[in-house]
């Protein structure tokens, strides 16, 4: 027997194609991205939600020179909005980021790494599914409709029991 994952997205040419509500939360993204503590990659990332209660929260990278100690912006998004916004779910996310290694790298859409994947997927199941925007400074953007999406056959606690 073969089973297949696929998934599908939604690719636009730029910010201008989307939405106001989606265009808004890209544009709190990328202007986040600035924020972000980046010393060691220079690689700022910036992560806007939008949550179901309609406020807004972001989140940036935190380097540390031991890099395993390092929190992603997803993470650091996540963290403050269950924070601030106990028990409310995140209705889209959106992920952007400044290469200040090389300009002409940030305007392609970005994904999120392995452990933030695992991380969505964790917050996705404890409260619904969550759309992710991700894009660079300019450029392409895709839009994912669930974020378990990005990552198939996803640990889970489930398994745990």
């Amino acid at each position: 027997m073969k089973e297949t994952c696929n998934f599908s997205f939604e690719v636009y040419e730029s910010i201008d194609e989307l939405n106001a509500q989606d265009a808004t939360l890209l544009k709190h993204a990328r202007q986040v991205a600035e924020q972000a503590y980046a010393p060691y990659s220079n690689f700022f990332v910036g992560a806007a939600a939008l949550m179901d209660n309609e406020a807004i929260v972001t989140g940036t990278n935190q380097e540390n020179a031991s890099y395993p100690v390092t929190l992603c912006a997803e993470r650091a998004l996540m963290a403050t909005a269950t924070s601030i916004h106990p028990n409310i779910g995140i209705d889209t996310m959106a992920i952007s980021y400044h290469n200040h290694n090389a300009n002409t790298n940030s305007h392609q859409p970005i994904s999120p790494c392995g452990m933030c994947r695992q991380s969505l997927v964790e917050f996705e199941t404890r409260h619904h599914a969550m759309r992710i925007i991700l894009s660079g400074l300019s450029g392409k953007v895709y839009i994912i409709q669930q974020a378990n999406q990005l990552l198939p056959l996803s640990f889970k606690g489930d398994n745990l029991k």
